[in-house]
């Protein structure tokens, strides 16, 4: 390996970058009026916003390649023991997040201290949470070409399963009925009209390869250091990736809500462009003086993530006589002079901004909150 500091600062930008975009896209302040690149695709197609949890996925693997060294060293017992509890410490407070509003609806209206029956059980921190655990584990044990042989095979085999056992569609596809049957229609996401979970069993297979894919670049600049070289290549590799996707989806539609494998290919290489080239500014051109502000996301990234998920959750029950504190900061505060796009943007990035005002106060005493 190249003398690469176990906080390779890209790394941590691209971190901190994809969570204030996911703050950002998360909180509009009214959702009608957000701006098209802040929502996700309806169904099939891609958008900026729909580039921000594949991302989140890569960059777990890029922390991966500093932290299965240590994991080596530590032997297999301590290595699994260490994967084991960092998936479910993760999993649970996802789980958690998704429970948070019925514990807001306990205090308005009665005690109801944990309704199972109702409560999602995937979710983003779930994904991330599996993604983790099972690179995790395929890379600790089957190495590189293990990793790689898994890689190919889930994104095909993902291709076999949709396309035989139902289609891509909203209500006919395998993702959905897997879940059904798993989970029943109560633990699912029901935003899209039908309950549906975009977070399902069967599509975190190839999302896993997603995170597979950053241990992969993170690997490779560690180990090659990062020169313009070592950048262009990633950025060919990118460019393959890209040109694969786009071929794909004529036959496999590019859709994050299924996490297909064309969709995995396109993400994974637009974040090899996104990395190289923050890997350029900061390390070639050496162009850090406004890199700390995402350094602050990339350092309490769980912490700050679930912070802005509950918070916002928190705004949207407190009563402000006919409607919640959420609406009324919008309706009444910014949507009269920012107007209904702009004032929808001014809430999401204000939201940000206080999130990233908790992270700075939490960096400045160095204390920094992990699974």
């Amino acid at each position: 390996m190249k003398n690469l500091s176990s906080r390779y600062l890209p790394f941590d930008v691209l971190r901190g970058l994809t969570v204030a975009f996911m703050i950002v896209a998360n909180t509009p302040g009214n959702g009608a009026t957000a701006y098209a690149p802040l929502v996700h695709s309806p169904w099939h197609g891609f958008t900026l916003t729909d580039l921000i949890f594949p991302t989140f996925m890569f960059v777990v693997g890029n922390a991966l390649s500093i932290t299965l060294e240590k994991y080596a060293a530590m032997g297999n017992a301590a290595a699994l023991r260490k994967i084991l509890q960092r998936t479910l410490i993760i999993s649970v407070l996802g789980y958690l997040i998704c429970w948070f509003p019925f514990f807001l609806q306990d205090q308005a209206g009665g005690f109801f201290p944990w309704p199972i029956s109702e409560t999602r059980i995937p979710g983003v921190l779930q994904r991330i949470a599996l993604g983790y655990g099972c690179a995790a584990l395929i890379l600790h044990y089957g190495k590189a070409r293990g990793a790689a042989v898994f890689s190919v095979f889930a994104l095909l085999g993902y291709w076999f399963i949709l396309h035989h056992f139902g289609d891509y569609t909203l209500q006919g596809n395998a993702v959905l009925r897997l879940d059904r049957f798993v989970f029943g229609d109560s633990h699912l996401y029901h935003g899209e009209g039908v309950p549906f979970d975009p977070e399902g069993i069967l599509s975190t297979l190839p999302a896993i390869v997603n995170v597979i894919a950053g241990y992969f670049a993170g690997r490779f600049i560690r180990r090659d250091g990062g020169s313009l070289g070592t950048l262009a290549k990633l950025s060919a590799i990118g460019v393959a990736c890209i040109v694969v996707a786009l071929c794909w989806n004529p036959f496999f539609p590019i859709n994050k809500k299924i996490w297909t494998s064309s969709y995995v290919l396109l993400s994974v290489g637009l974040d090899l462009f996104i990395l190289s080239a923050l890997a350029y500014t900061i390390e070639i051109r050496r162009w850090r003086n406004w890199t700390y502000f995402f350094e602050v996301f990339g350092r309490n990234t769980l912490f700050i993530y679930a912070l802005a998920e509950i918070g916002a959750t928190t705004l949207s029950y407190i009563r402000v006589g006919e409607t919640s504190l959420y609406s009324w900061i919008y309706t009444s505060l910014l949507h009269p002079w920012a107007g209904d796009y702009n004032g929808s943007l001014l809430f999401a990035v204000s939201w940000m901004l206080i999130c990233w005002g908790v992270g700075y106060l939490l960096d400045k005493r160095k204390i920094y909150i992990r699974a």
